[in-house]
């Protein structure tokens, strides 16, 4: 039984992956807080970890890790966020997802794939992977 999502809903689920996108760690701590799930996905299973370190905000992904959300979470392609930030150079945010717990292994291509990929060596290191 399919039901159509609510208006609402679609709207409110939408300002919180912008708030993610957006880096708004006070905002997403606090809709977390109210109940808001910590490893809310989008459509393309993007979760807020992801949203929040693939633009570098690594303020926000610590909130999220530290009400819950899964660090290693992969979205519908594979892709981890510890990877993602690798790809974009965010290094504030790979050490906040390390010490998140984040496996450098997780996901296709892995964080260190990714390192590997652009010869990244300093983050080959960080990773134990020399």
């Amino acid at each position: 039984m399919s039901e159509t999502p609510d208006p609402e809903v679609i709207e409110l689920a939408s300002r919180i992956f912008d708030l993610a996108r957006q880096g708004d760690a006070e905002a997403l701590a606090a809709y977390v807080d109210a109940g808001v799930p910590a490893n809310l996905t989008n459509d393309k299973g993007d979760s807020l970890v992801m949203l929040a370190a693939y633009h570098g905000h690594d303020r926000a992904v610590r909130a999220l890790l530290d009400r819950g959300a899964d660090a290693d979470r992969a979205n519908d392609r594979g892709q981890t966020p510890l990877a993602g930030a690798v790809f974009k150079g965010e290094d504030a945010v790979i050490r906040t997802l390390l010490d998140g717990g984040a496996d450098p292994e997780a996901g296709t291509p892995s964080a260190v794939d990714t390192a590997r990929m652009f010869g990244k060596t300093e983050l080959l290191e960080l990773f134990g992977k020399q």
